[in-house]
């Protein structure tokens, strides 16, 4: 086969789009522009976040979010400039792309409102990287927001991949947003008759022995209230660990709180059952004729 054959071939039409003829040269000049195109969208985010970005003041949540958006514009500008060079008139496409549109209107619903989600996400910021979120039963921190769907790591290390529809439909909780601290809520309950302000202090002595409590707000013992068998109390205090691990402060405080009121003689109630067993030449009679128990009068 000689050269001339070879390049009839890719040469050859093969269908028409619009006002222009396309062939396997076409084609594959296509396929080019888009490998070039996609490389180069992601080579400028990556410039940008690194060489740009890195030394502004914006936190990562933003750079983040710019990188992607800019890298989203070259990538579409990139491939509309590569179809106009193919010779291809994107002005005779308007019916086709139209046909598409309904297309993906009905075929891909989800994908698109992924999509259209996805830059609302990037645009709004209601969540960033590094953020902890919980939404329904998934609770963990943002590791990457991408078109489709983004990837939330729990504390065990388990990457989940959520829908970005889920984030603009359903309530989520952001507990990293503007600010990280938040507090923390520790229920206990003590028996009745203990020295309430000697338990005071003693509380807030666990606050300020723990190396991840912070002094301001200061923390705090609220009476929660009377309960069956206890005294009913919250110990509140305020840290930034629900970003990193919460429920690890929370058992390192609960720890603490049980050392400090064993080490003080400080009871911990918990709800207690009497039974009375009875024996005697009564007791059957009694069990048999309930309605009579108590009620000396008819004896």
């Amino acid at each position: 086969m000689t050269w001339s054959e070879i390049f009839g071939i890719f040469t050859k039409p093969l269908f028409q789009l619009g006002q222009t003829w396309i062939s396997l040269a076409t084609i594959m000049e296509f396929i080019v522009v888009v490998v070039v195109v996609v490389l180069l969208s992601r080579m400028v985010r990556h410039l940008l976040r690194t060489r740009v970005l890195a030394r502004t003041k914006l936190d990562v949540g933003q750079q983040y979010a710019i990188s992607r958006i800019v890298s989203y514009i070259v990538l579409v500008l990139g491939l509309l400039i590569g179809v106009e060079t193919m010779g291809v008139n994107l002005s005779s496409l308007t019916v086709l792309a139209g046909a598409l549109g309904v297309g993906i209107g009905f075929g891909l619903q989800n994908i698109v409102s992924n999509f259209v989600s996805g830059l609302i996400i990037l645009a709004e910021r209601p969540i960033s990287i590094g953020d902890r979120i919980e939404i329904g039963t998934v609770a963990g921190q943002v590791r990457e927001i991408s078109l489709r769907s983004t990837t939330v790591v729990t504390n065990d290390n388990i990457a989940i991949i959520v829908p970005n529809a889920d984030f603009i439909t359903h309530s989520v909780t952001n507990w990293s947003y503007e600010d990280p601290r938040v507090r923390f809520r520790i229920p206990f309950g003590v028996a009745y008759g203990t020295d309430l302000q000697n338990l005071r202090r003693l509380m807030l002595e666990v606050a300020e022995e723990h190396p991840k409590a912070l002094k301001e707000p200061k923390p705090e013992l609220f009476f929660v209230g009377f309960g069956d068998s206890a005294l009913n109390f919250e110990l509140a205090i305020w840290s930034g660990e629900m970003t990193i691990s919460p429920r690890r402060f929370r058992s390192e405080l609960n720890y603490a709180i049980e050392r400090k009121l064993r080490e003080n003689k400080i009871e911990i109630p918990f709800p207690q059952r009497e039974v009375t067993l009875k024996s005697g030449p009564n007791a059957e009679q009694e069990r048999l004729n309930p309605e009579r128990k108590g009620n000396p009068g008819e004896r």
